[in-house]
């Protein structure tokens, strides 16, 4: 049990000094554009696959479509993406980036892989693929499942 409490002790100091940080540090370049990094993400994905619909990055995201919906607010507003209507469907809307939208997407992508390779130079490829398949097996094994059996509890 003494050894749970100290991993427990470990954790909350990771989160603290770690990734409350690491959340701001990606972030970072995004703020300058008045983006958080999860609408940078969606325009992205907008810019890479013009055309796309809300419930396409909602899918994606596995996220809901109003969660997406309140990202794209900031979007819209900031006049990085704009929506068609669908000739065939009045009630579909396309998402398309514009040609601000394209910028701004660029050049905040020059930004997270400027800093993402400084994290690999300092940290190294192997250990950073290492932490990487660690974190992603922990999402999968803990976060996932807790998510997904929480579905099945409200199904």
């Amino acid at each position: 049990m003494a050894e749970d409490d100290q991993l427990l002790d470990q954790a909350i100091d990771v989160y603290l000094t770690g990734l409350k940080g690491l959340e701001a540090f990606i972030s970072e370049p995004s703020a300058k554009f008045s983006l958080s990094f999860e609408q940078y993400l969606i325009l992205r994905s907008i810019t890479k696959q013009p055309g796309i619909k809300l419930m396409d990055i909602a899918s994606q995201r596995q996220v809901t479509r109003s969660a997406v919906s309140r990202q794209l607010k900031v979007l819209l507003a900031n006049n990085y993406v704009v929506q068609k209507r669908d000739p065939a469907d009045r009630r579909r809307q396309s998402l398309v980036v514009t040609a601000t939208g394209k910028q701004v997407e660029k050049q905040i992508t020059a930004k997270v892989k400027t800093r993402f390779s400084k994290w690999v130079q300092v940290y190294g490829s192997e250990r950073g693929k290492m932490l990487l398949d660690l974190l992603s097996e922990f999402n999968k094994q803990i976060l996932q499942a807790r998510i997904d059996s929480n579905d099945e509890e409200h199904k």
